[in-house]
């Protein structure tokens, strides 16, 4: 009863037009034909899409060339004009409440990782900066997978310990630098990540320098394997 007052008062909205939707944290039919969701054919590894049908199993050139420090990463959906709104709403507008609703399509994402992994870690953010954003976008969005899911969160084994400058507009080789040394794990985490494979959940992939970086510094405390969730990718991590 007190839903349905509250729907009346305050009908949900499409979660990118603000146009009046049937259900909370949802789009509207033309909003949800516009999102660039993510489907075959794609990189076995990254998940990059490709253009033209491939065979099962097929890794892009990139991944040929230089692998990832992560085994598999996904995405639900593409980032680009369509999605950028949503995306960036999210993550600095202060819409939480779409959490739900965006972490559900991240696990359908996610669907034959999901099993292969231990735990889910969320991408940290300095202190000084989830003081300012007041939260971590990255930890709202694994914390609902892993519900979803059925595994364990955990928010406090990852840290970044360096304040670096956003990534935005920087190429390749300048976000590796600006992340390089930018995270640590506590000594008294170490015994609980050793053996295990970790799910690591951001926000946008893009160059992948980020997830990499973090991907590193868990596998020298000896994880056994790193995979990489993702809200939304470029199309290219190149």
């Amino acid at each position: 009863m007190l839903m349905r007052a509250l729907d009346l008062l305050l009908p949900p909205l499409c979660l990118i037009c603000d146009e009046p939707v049937g259900g909370a944290a949802t789009l509207c039919p033309d909003c949800w034909k516009s999102v660039p969701f993510i489907a075959p054919p794609f990189c076995a590894c990254c998940g990059a899409p490709f253009d033209i049908p491939v065979g099962a199993g097929m890794l892009c050139g990139h991944c040929l060339v230089e692998p990832p420090h992560y085994k598999t990463a996904r995405a639900a959906m593409l980032y680009d004009d369509n999605s950028r709104g949503l995306v960036l709403g999210f993550k600095h507008g202060d819409r939480t409440h779409a959490a739900p609703a965006l972490a559900a399509w991240m696990h359908r994402a996610a669907g034959e990782i999901l099993p292969q992994v231990d735990m889910l870690i969320p991408v940290p953010l300095h202190r000084w900066r989830l003081f300012s954003r007041r939260y971590n976008q990255s930890a709202l969005l694994a914390q609902q997978v892993a519900r979803l899911a059925g595994k364990p969160f955990r928010a406090d084994i990852l840290r970044r310990i360096r304040a670096t400058p956003t990534q935005a507009h920087r190429k390749r080789k300048e976000r590796q630098e600006n992340v390089k040394g930018a995270f640590a794990i506590m000594p008294r985490h170490f015994a609980e990540i050793a053996g295990k494979a970790i799910l690591l959940v951001d926000d946008v992939l893009t160059t992948g320098a980020t997830v990499e970086e973090c991907g590193r510094v868990l596998l020298a405390a000896d994880a056994k394997e790193i995979h990489v969730l993702t809200l939304s990718r470029v199309k290219s991590s190149v």
